[in-house]
């Protein structure tokens, strides 16, 4: 799904950076948008297909909030999974939930 909607962001941003440049609008220099990239390597999609790397990745972002300093455990941060993991506690973030999740796209004009 993200990967839809980053690839859907960098088609319009691209398209409305080409049709300034047609425009004889300039630019900022030849920047990474005016020559096709939107997304930096780092924010490339990566799938995860092994238990180690989703046991790496969850460990990332549970200990992300402690590392950025906004709170002192992992348990603390409201909007993580880690309860979920830890305790078997439900929480505001739903984790292997059987409904479906609904997607609202608003058209930008």
């Amino acid at each position: 799904m993200l990967a839809a909607l980053k690839q859907t962001f960098a088609h319009r941003a691209l398209r409305e950076v080409r049709a300034k440049a047609d425009a004889g609008i300039s630019q900022l220099g030849s920047t990474p948008v005016a020559v096709g990239h939107v997304w930096q390597r780092r924010f490339y999609d990566d799938v995860v297909t092994t238990e180690k790397k989703r046991a790496e990745k969850l460990r990332y972002m549970h200990r992300n909030p402690v590392q950025r300093g906004l709170v002192l455990e992992p348990q603390q941060w409201l909007w993580s999974s880690f309860r979920h993991y830890a305790y078997g506690e439900r929480g505001p973030v739903l984790v292997n939930e059987t409904r479906e999740a609904e997607l609202r796209i608003r058209k930008i004009s």
